[in-house]
């Protein structure tokens, strides 16, 4: 029996990773719920898993929660309790599906604690990829990843030395403005930029979906989970989103990991690993599966990939800056308060603002981090 904590249980990865649990309940068991302020919700899964215990971050949340509930489960509120259910001594594994820069210190906190970490926060390596990956390997624990491509890459690479890897092949969906211009984007809605063709994801994370960025995030965490240069990553556009990553190896050969699209096969995989479970999850149906097709990314028109890579290259302290820029313009777009495209205008000035640390502390990086944002929100002014 593996003990979890769900880090940003009410969020799409979180409901999906307790979905995995349902089928699986001789497997696991909830010890931690952690949400920020969804309090009924939170309640309902309290009341279904019965965990040790449930933290809200949201104060006013808790304070809601706490009034109407009269169970056994501990509850707790504020920012460092979120943080500290990160460490709760009876777990073995943490899925930090919390979105974005705010994931890195539950996930330190983690590690430090020795907990495996199960990673759907992917701006935590984005962030501090070095500084995280050393302080796994120096408790003895493992990050899997739950993004569905770094699934797929850690999939085609079990029993592959690493020293073979060519090149790994990144999927991109597209998002839903595949084939267009620059031109075409100007008047984008809200509700265009979230009609995604193939994901049913989070708001923050299906802009970013739109824009690039979030294949630009993903670029950089595989350098830090695969060792690999940047010049190794080549991201490949895949409409059907049926194969999700591939592994070029120095001998020509390609490795593929395949399957529908949905997120709670990497879920269960990370958590079950190194063991495959059953399940009843969808299956590709190979005689009705038509045309598998490929494309090169625009990165003229979405300049978020082409960001990223910058500044994965420049390395240190940049990858926080543009994180931090991006995670600002998307929660301003979706506000109503910028056009789509000045996401990329925000970002880019943001980055050129600030010069690069070369070797971050933990601490510079918080600091960076801070900065990044103040002077995103106030290029919202300009």
């Amino acid at each position: 029996m593996k003990n979890i904590a769900v880090l940003g249980s009410t969020g799409s990865i979180g409901t999906q990773t307790l979905d995995v649990v349902r089928g699986h309940r001789e497997l696991f068991h909830i010890s931690v719920l952690a949400a920020n302020s969804s309090d009924e919700l939170l309640e309902q899964q309290i009341h279904e898993f019965e965990p040790e215990l449930a933290v809200l971050s949201d104060e006013a949340a808790y304070a809601r929660l706490k009034s109407r509930y009269t169970g056994k489960t501990q509850l707790a509120g504020g920012r460092q309790a979120f943080i500290d259910a990160a460490a709760y001594p009876a777990v073995d594994t943490v899925v930090t599906s919390m979105m974005g820069f705010a994931g890195l210190e539950p996930t330190m906190k983690a590690l430090d604690a020795k907990k495996n970490i199960a990673l759907a926060n992917k701006e935590t390596l984005v962030v501090a990829g070095e500084i995280v990956m050393r302080r796994a390997k120096e408790q003895g624990v493992s990050i899997l990843p739950v993004d569905s491509e770094h699934c797929a890459f850690f999939q085609c690479l079990q029993g592959e030395k690493r020293e073979t890897i060519e090149k790994l092949l990144l999927t991109c969906s597209g998002g839903p403005f595949r084939g267009k211009k620059r031109e075409a984007l100007i008047g984008a809605t809200k509700a265009q930029v979230l009609a995604h063709p193939t994901w049913n994801m989070g708001q923050k994370i299906t802009v970013d979906s739109a824009s690039l960025v979030n294949k630009g995030l993903e670029v950089i965490e595989a350098k830090w989970l695969y060792g690999v240069d940047y010049d190794q990553i080549q991201v490949v556009v895949h409409p059907q989103s049926i194969i999700h990553s591939m592994v070029q190896f120095c001998d020509g050969s390609v490795i593929a990991q395949l399957g529908c699209p949905d997120m709670k096969l990497p879920i269960q995989y990370a958590l079950t690993y190194p063991t495959r479970q059953s399940s009843d999850f969808e299956r590709l149906d190979f005689w009705k599966l038509k045309d598998l097709t490929f494309e090169k990314p625009d990165t003229d028109t979405f300049k978020g990939l082409r960001f990223a890579y910058e500044a994965g290259k420049m390395g240190g302290s940049m990858p926080c800056i543009f994180n931090a820029a991006n995670e600002v313009a998307v929660g301003a777009f979706l506000k109503g308060a910028i056009h789509f495209l000045d996401i990329y205008d925000i970002i880019e000035q943001t980055m050129m603002k600030r010069a690069c640390i070369l070797e971050p502390t933990l601490e510079e990086l918080f600091e960076e981090d801070a900065w990044a944002r103040s002077y995103a929100a106030s290029l919202l002014e300009t």
